[in-house]
């Protein structure tokens, strides 16, 4: 496997990248592809330049090459997933709707109206490539627009919370305090045969991984929840759906 960013910005999970690394796949970070080598109508290699940098200062995707250092890796297949683009059509063909650079659309954030105020955006769309949970939250939001817009006399603002988040400084926070929980979070056990059969590996928590997991959850400290929010403390993961 071949990444552009290093292991510490892979967008993986550490999870996956241990069973990864226990199938014996090995990842070679900060690489990226130059050329498809074609003999005869035949792949044979791709050639990999050095990826020196992802982002640029401004934080958008603009990775930076050595062109000096590139590697040539044999092969006889290569399947190509490069990403995915917004593909409008003639959807918006006639309307007033603004888009960005990136093909994303212009809305107001509270409310999420467009440019033309009978058309309302959510999900990537408008923010660009982001967590489902962020989706699902800007959809609720965006359907109490939809439900007041509908009403006359309706206010599409009044009352509205705008959701300011300021994440918590965790190094600001003394976490070897006794109240603190410092049980470490319960990881369930795999079977490998499923691996050779393309079924998910990991196996259910014991009863005690259980008790164990769902008592640091319940334990969190959480004194509001905010159902249009995760930020993301990684508790309320599926294991507590189980529960």
């Amino acid at each position: 496997m071949y990444c552009l960013e290093d292991r510490n910005h892979m967008p993986a999970a550490i999870e996956e990248i241990e069973e990864a690394l226990e199938e014996g796949i090995q990842i070679c970070n900060s690489w990226g592809p130059k050329e498809i080598v074609e003999e005869n109508g035949q792949i044979k290699a791709v050639l990999f330049r050095k990826c020196v940098s992802v982002f640029d200062p401004d934080g958008s995707f603009h990775p930076r090459y050595d062109e000096e250092q590139v590697i040539r890796v044999e092969c006889e297949n290569v399947l190509l997933s490069v990403g995915q683009s917004i593909q409008w059509g003639k959807l918006l063909e006639n309307e007033t709707v603004e888009l960005n650079r990136n093909q994303t659309v212009k809305a107001k954030p509270r409310t999420l109206q467009t440019g033309q105020k009978d058309i309302f955006v959510t999900g990537d769309v408008y923010t660009g490539p982001k967590f489902a949970i962020d989706a699902i939250a800007a959809g609720k939001e965006m359907a109490i627009s939809l439900h007041r817009f509908v009403q006359p006399g309706q206010s599409l603002v009044y009352g509205r919370d705008q959701r300011h988040y300021h994440a918590l400084d965790k190094n600001n926070v003394d976490f070897a305090r006794e109240s603190y929980d410092h049980a470490p979070r319960q990881k369930a056990k795999q079977d490998h045969l499923k691996e050779k059969q393309f079924m998910d590996s990991r196996q259910t928590f014991t009863e005690e991984q259980m008790k164990l997991e769902t008592s640091r959850c319940l334990g969190c400290g959480a004194t509001k929840v905010d159902e249009y929010l995760c930020v993301g403390c990684e508790l309320m993961i599926k294991e507590i759906v189980v529960c």
